[in-house]
C-alpha cells in the first residue's frame, strides 16, 4: 500500500488503493504453497487470475499453488539496459520508440506516468525471454474440445519441425551486437519462422515467415509456403490472420501480445499479486487428464507482481480480430503468463495461458543448450476459444520429439539468413 501526497494532503489514489487492495488481501490469505485448486475450490483464486483462467478452471483444470521464487534477467540483457536505456524516449506522438538500442526501454516503471502503457508495451517487445536467436525444434499443438471430466478427443493435431527467431537489434550475447548491420539496410526489427509442418501430412511441408519493421508507417510482411502448389506468397498484413497459416493461433499472440505496438493504444489498468504459471515443474509438459487435454496440469502457480494494461486497436486497424486485449505482465520477467481477447460485441473470445520453466538448461538432462545463468523457457501454451470450447494446446518440445532439448535461445542456431522466403521452400521440400 503507498502513500502519495499532493500539497500535504492524502490523495484519492490512497483511498482507492485501500478499497482495490482489500479483496486481493482476502484472496492471498486463502491460497499458500501446497494448496491444490480444482473447479470445486476455485473460487479462493477468482481474485487472483483473469476471467480466461477462471473459464479453465472451472472446465477441469487444476493448480498447484507453489512457493514464489525470483526471476532475473540474462546478465548481458542487465547490462545492455544499464549502457542504453538512458538514451531511450517516445517520439513526439507517444508511440514509437527513439534512441533504442539494446536492453529493456523503460526499466523504471511508473504507474502514474500518462505514458505507462505503451511503455509497458514497449518493454514487451524488447523483452530478455527469447534472446538474440532461438530455435525451438518439433513442437506439437493438438486441438481438443476439452471440459471438464471429458475423454481425450484430439480433432487436429499439427507438427512443425522449426519455430524460429532472429533480432536484428537488442542483441546482447551472439555476435553481431548489439545491432545486425543488416538492420540499417533492410530496417527489420525482429522476424519469425515456422516451418516446415511435418504433419498431418496433408500441410506436410507448409511455412509461415514474419518481418516487423523498425517503420511505425510499414506494417508486417508475411511469407507463406505450400508444397501442394508449390506456390512462395508474400501476404500483406490486412489479410494475415489465422487462415493464412496452418498455425492454429492467432499470429499477434504466438508469443504473448507481438502486435505492432504503433497499431494499438494502451491503457494501464493498475498492478496486482496474482497468480502465474512462472516454475513449471516438467519439460514436455503433461497433458491435463481432467480437463480433457487442454491445459498441462496439475502445474505449478505462485504468485507474481503483475502489470495490467488493456490494448485496443486503433481506428484503421482492418484486420483487428479484437475489441480489446487485456495484458497480464509479470513484472520481473516480462513475460505475459496469460492474456483474454475480447470479440467485437464485447464478450470474451479467446484466453491464451503460457506456461514458464526458469533454469539454467531447457529440460535437466541437457547436453548442449546449457547457461551459465537461468533464463526463461516456454513449455506449454494454450490457446481457448471460450465460446466454442476448442482449444489448442501445445507442447513445447513435444513429448515424441525426436531430441530431447529442442530449445535453443541465443546460440547462434539462426542467422539472419535462416529468417527467409527461400527457407520456406527449401525446407517445404
Amino acid at each position: 500500500m503507498r502513500w502519495k501526497r499532493f500539497g500535504g494532503a492524502c490523495s484519492l489514489v490512497f483511498v482507492l488503493t485501500v478499497l482495490t487492495t482489500l479483496p486481493v488481501r482476502s484472496a492471498l490469505a486463502q491460497v499458500k504453497p501446497g494448496d491444490m485448486i480444482t473447479y470445486q475450490n476455485m473460487d479462493k483464486v477468482k481474485e487472483l487470475v483473469p476471467q480466461g483462467v477462471m473459464y479453465k478452471l472451472n472446465q477441469g483444470m487444476s493448480m498447484k499453488i507453489g512457493t514464489t521464487s525470483r526471476m532475473d534477467w540474462p546478465p548481458p540483457f542487465k547490462e545492455a539496459t544499464e549502457k542504453y536505456s538512458s538514451q531511450v524516449r517516445l517520439s513526439d506522438d507517444h508511440r514509437s520508440l527513439v534512441g533504442y538500442v539494446a536492453g529493456q526501454p523503460f526499466p523504471m516503471v511508473d504507474p502514474n506516468d500518462p505514458d505507462v502503457g505503451i511503455k509497458i508495451a514497449w518493454n514487451n517487445q524488447f523483452r530478455p525471454a527469447l534472446g538474440d536467436d532461438y530455435d525451438l525444434r518439433f513442437f506439437d499443438c493438438p486441438t481438443v474440445y476439452g471440459g471438464r471430466g471429458k475423454a481425450y478427443n484430439m480433432i487436429y493435431d499439427i507438427t512443425v519441425g522449426h519455430y524460429s527467431g532472429y533480432s536484428y537489434v537488442n542483441r546482447t550475447e551472439v555476435e553481431p551486437t548489439p545491432v545486425d548491420p543488416d538492420f540499417k539496410e533492410r530496417g527489420i526489427l525482429w522476424a519469425w519462422l515456422g516451418s516446415p509442418v511435418i504433419s498431418p501430412q496433408q500441410d506436410r511441408g507448409i511455412g509461415g515467415l514474419r518481418y516487423r519493421y523498425a517503420d511505425p508507417k510499414r506494417a508486417d510482411d508475411f511469407w507463406a509456403y505450400s508444397p501442394s502448389s508449390r506456390r512462395l506468397r508474400r501476404v500483406n498484413e490486412s489479410a494475415a490472420d489465422m487462415s493464412t497459416f496452418p498455425f492454429p493461433w492467432n499470429p499477434d499472440n504466438y508469443s504473448g501480445f507481438t502486435a505492432k505496438v504503433e497499431e494499438w493504444d494502451f491503457k494501464f489498468l493498475g498492478e496486482k499479486q496474482m497468480l502465474a504459471p512462472m516454475h513449471a515443474e516438467h519439460s514436455p509438459a503433461v497433458t491435463c487428464a481432467t480437463d480433457g487435454g487442454a491445459s498441462t496440469c496439475p502445474e505449478n502457480w505462485e504468485m507474481r507482481h503483475i502489470y495490467i494494461v488493456e490494448a485496443k486497436p486503433r481506428p484503421g486497424k482492418v484486420n483487428a480480430l479484437h475489441s480489446r486485449e487485456i495484458l497480464y505482465m509479470d513484472s520481473e520477467i516480462w513475460w505475459m503468463p496469460y492474456l483474454d481477447n475480447y470479440d467485437r460485441k464485447g464478450q470474451l473470445w479467446e484466453d491464451y495461458v503460457y506456461w514458464i520453466a526458469y533454469r539454467d538448461r531447457p529440460v535437466p538432462d541437457a547436453r548442449v543448450a546449457i547457461y551459465p545463468f537461468k533464463r526463461a523457457f516456454i513449455v506449454g501454451a494454450s490457446s481457448t476459444d471460450v465460446q466454442s470450447g476448442q482449444t489448442s494446446m501445445c507442447y513445447l518440445p513435444s513429448p515424441y520429439a525426436p531430441e530431447r532439448e529442442c530449445w535453443y535461445i541465443s546460440m547462434g542456431a539462426v542467422t539472419n539468413a535462416d529468417i527467409a522466403p527461400q527457407t520456406l521452400v527449401k525446407r517445404g521440400y
